[in-house]
């Protein structure tokens, strides 16, 4: 637990409660106070002494506003770097947990990234199942009871899960203020779900978010500007549209917005900007009876112009199946120790034949065999058959359908194993990815 210090009218550094009295104990000295953002404070002592302090502990911070932290995480992920990113904003605290550079969970304040939310929002589940399971179980569990209740199929839990975590994550590389931390300390392998994305997956996505909303941000430069009704709903709005549409008062800025109903900062932020495009809503920077300034201006974006397509070269992409399929197999193999397969492999045959893991074209009509490996020859040929469509580089394509199948097994399997068997499997899978990279 952090102590908690306050600074009084006085400019006087008071403990709130006694624990933060011995967790100054060894650190008198002169300090210097650093130029920081108006909610980070950081004091250097003159002259240093050295030393250092065991786990957990703060080995970076700094200014969300200042440094773009998708480069941090580029970087902790090349790095292969384990640890916890935690960023603090005026919307709630985010956190996200890398295991060796890849994403292996995350947690959040904020109501709308709660797996509850995110089974509701996605239409998996409505709010009185929700509320049934969570009366009766830790929010936690929730997803699990929902599998075990009949409500979920395990790829629908696993396509929420992957939605909740990869949501957070955006979040967090979309933030522009706030502070952020970054800690070194041991990961508990069993809190929440059991679970791996490719963290440069993430961030091929987050650029798109990053580039949509600097489109948003020309019209909506932060999230406490003030959104007012100018006129009512036509009728074909979505249905996030209509919603967020009724809850304006000119009371409530985007961030409240989003809470109020819901949705992510950016899935807000984008409604709100429909609204203004549309002429259903005004922005401000005060609230509805105070003066109010000017609106922010519209602008007008150039279209954007695609780069040609290159021509696809050809490939062998026979070592990436092979690969794939011993991991397959390997995963396959660890869960039949608890003799638990035949469920396994039912479960992943339901998630391809409903194309829940993956929308690539070479997945079509596959099914995993008894021994947890896919029809190599079958692959092939789709991968053949289907090149000219999975862009100007089949290969990383094919690569990524082939890991969302596998984050989805791991995710299987770490519902189903022990701690130490799951982490064992996780580094036996993370071997054999590295032969992919071998020249």
């Amino acid at each position: 637990m952090s102590q908690r210090f306050r600074i009084d009218g006085a400019a006087m550094l008071v403990p709130e409660d006694r624990t933060g009295i011995p967790a100054l104990a060894g650190r008198s000295g002169t300090y210097a106070l650093m130029p920081t953002a108006p909610d980070l404070l950081v004091f250097s002592r003159t002259p240093p002494e050295g030393g250092s302090i065991p786990t957990p502990r703060v080995v970076l911070s700094g200014d969300a506003g200042g440094f773009p932290l998708s480069d941090l995480i580029a970087f902790l992920s090349q790095s292969r770097w384990s640890g916890v990113i935690r960023v603090h904003t005026p919307g709630g605290e985010r956190s996200l947990t890398l295991r060796e550079g890849e994403v292996r969970g995350a947690t959040s304040e904020e109501p709308a990234d709660r797996l509850g939310e995110v089974l509701v929002r996605l239409g998996y589940a409505d709010r009185a199942q929700v509320e049934a399971v969570v009366r009766e179980q830790s929010a936690s569990k929730l997803g699990r009871a929902m599998v075990e209740r009949g409500v979920l199929q395990a790829h629908d839990l696993f396509k929420c899960v992957t939605h909740q975590v990869s949501e957070i994550f955006h979040a967090i590389v979309l933030c522009r203020e706030g502070s952020f931390f970054l800690i070194d300390q041991p990961l508990d392998e069993k809190m929440g779900h059991s679970l791996q994305l490719s963290t440069q997956s993430l961030l091929m996505d987050s650029i798109r978010k990053i580039d949509e909303m600097a489109h948003f941000r020309k019209r909506i430069p932060h999230g406490r500007m003030y959104v007012a009704r100018k006129r009512p709903s036509d009728g074909k709005l979505e249905e996030d549209e209509d919603r967020v549409l009724t809850m304006l008062d000119g009371r409530r800025t985007v961030l409240e917005l989003g809470h109020a109903a819901r949705l992510s900062e950016f899935d807000v932020t984008k409604v709100v900007f429909r609204l203004l495009e549309g002429g259903f809503a005004g922005l401000t920077d005060k609230p509805a009876g105070a003066p109010a300034s000017a609106v922010a201006p519209e602008k007008t974006v150039a279209p954007r112009v695609r780069p040609p397509v290159r021509a696809v070269a050809p490939v062998d992409a026979r070592p990436v199946a092979r690969v794939f399929n011993f991991i397959f197999r390997e995963i396959r193999d660890e869960v039949a120790r608890s003799g638990m397969d035949r469920e396994f492999i039912a479960a992943a045959n339901a998630a391809l034949s409903n194309q829940a893991l993956s929308s690539s074209p070479v997945l079509e009509g596959l099914a995993f065999a008894a021994d947890g490996s896919l029809p190599e020859g079958r692959l092939m040929e789709a991968f053949d058959r289907h090149r000219a469509h999975l862009g100007s580089e089949p290969l990383a394509s094919f690569r990524q359908a082939l890991s969302d199948v596998m984050f989805f097994l791991l995710f299987q399997a770490g519902e189903l194993l022990e701690s130490r068997a799951d982490e064992d499997l996780a580094r036996r899978v993370k071997e054999l990815l590295a032969t992919l990279e071998a020249p």
